[in-house]
């Protein structure tokens, strides 16, 4: 209980007041929304600075009522109620918890909605049961998060699966616990696709951008862009739509292509093209950033395909193990159930050098 007494607030609650009041007094103007698009953006931030300030002081009240009612419990030797108080605290700690760990979430988008998309690599058709493993996986794990979630483009696998998923995820700081998905993901077990029923490897890879609603941060040449239309085709190659409504985008300068035949119409289809192009030219300038930074450090970084940072093993035993962190579990189903939260937060802890892991966790050595 001592401990539940010296909890203290990290959260810039004045400053965060300020900024408030700030966008607040912008969104007075009489001419803020001449700019719709910025006037949205401050309205968002706004929404989110007043939602997150909330939090916080929600939290401070459970504390403070907590800490009233214990003088009394003390004072009246009230076991019943202390075991109350005991319970309401351990509460309040894990919630701390949560929101402290929030803050070490800084990036210009980690507070925003993210682009995830699956490929699969090397494996053949475990490889694409594999991408939908991981993205039954991810969905469960949005869900569990409280998150929006939206198939923004699939193309399935000949035989089972898919050849590659992108999926939008909309929700509180979605971008800055997903970034720590990013790498390949490897799979070893009895393929179910194998007559002999042998063990085969298989492979994935998870990319993620932040979703970028618009071209400020980051300029796209039209002239840069090959644009492609065709005819949405679903499992097998079989066409659904009679009309080329789905659209491929290839930024000719680096070679990235995206594509997009969700949505009805062609238009809506090179929208959220653009949009995941934006993302993932976002996503490739911040990995050149951090390759510059290792060489001036004198560290090798590899940010290909090679990069493989967890292993699904289920045979000849059970385990996931992040590869950069050592984190393990061997409920390999919970965790393909969307059980991934302390592998994201142990990977994003050991980025900072913190280590405030979920109580009863631990980090493999």
């Amino acid at each position: 209980m001592s401990g539940f007494k010296r909890s203290r607030c990290v959260f810039d609650l004045p400053g965060k007041e300020e900024q408030i009041e700030r966008l607040e007094q912008a969104a007075a103007q009489s001419d803020f929304w001449d700019d719709a698009g910025t006037a949205q953006a401050t309205m968002q931030e706004l929404a989110t600075l007043k939602a997150e300030v909330e939090r916080w002081k929600t939290l401070y009240s459970r504390v403070r009522d907590a800490l009233e009612l214990l003088d009394l419990a003390e004072a009246d030797a009230d076991e019943s109620l202390l075991g109350e108080i005991e319970h309401e605290a351990q509460q309040i700690e894990t919630e701390l918890r949560k929101q402290e760990f929030e803050l070490i979430l800084s990036g210009p988008y980690d507070r925003g909605p993210a682009i995830l998309s699956l490929h699969a690599g090397a494996g053949g058709t475990d490889a694409q049961d594999f991408v939908q493993m991981l993205m039954r996986m991810y969905l469960r794990w949005a869900e569990r998060q409280g998150y929006q979630t939206e198939i923004l483009d699939s193309l399935r696998g000949q035989e089972a699966g898919f050849k590659s998923v992108t999926i939008g995820v909309t929700g509180p700081f979605a971008y800055g616990y997903l970034k720590a998905e990013r790498g390949v993901h490897r799979l070893v077990r009895l393929s179910p696709f194998d007559e002999a029923h042998r063990r085969h490897t298989s492979f994935v890879l998870v990319e993620v951008m932040p979703e970028i609603a618009s071209d400020v941060e980051v300029q796209i040449n039209p002239d840069d862009l090959k644009i492609d239309v065709f005819k949405a085709s679903g499992a097998g190659g079989q066409h659904v739509q009679k009309n080329a409504t789905a659209v491929r985008i290839t930024h000719i300068p680096t070679g990235i292509v995206v594509s997009c035949q969700n949505e009805r119409s062609q238009v809506q289809n090179k929208e959220v093209a653009l949009k995941i192009l934006r993302g993932k030219l976002y996503d490739l300038e911040q990995q050149k950033l951090a390759e510059e930074q290792a060489r001036l450090k004198g560290q090798h970084v590899s940010a290909g395909w090679g990069n493989q940072i967890r292993s699904y093993v289920l045979h000849p035993y059970h385990l996931v193990k992040d590869l950069r962190t050592g984190y393990e579990s061997g409920n390999v189903v919970a965790v393909l159930d969307g059980e991934i939260q302390d592998f994201i937060e142990s990977y994003l802890q050991s980025t900072i050098g913190t280590t405030f892991l979920p109580d009863g966790k631990k980090r493999a050595s």
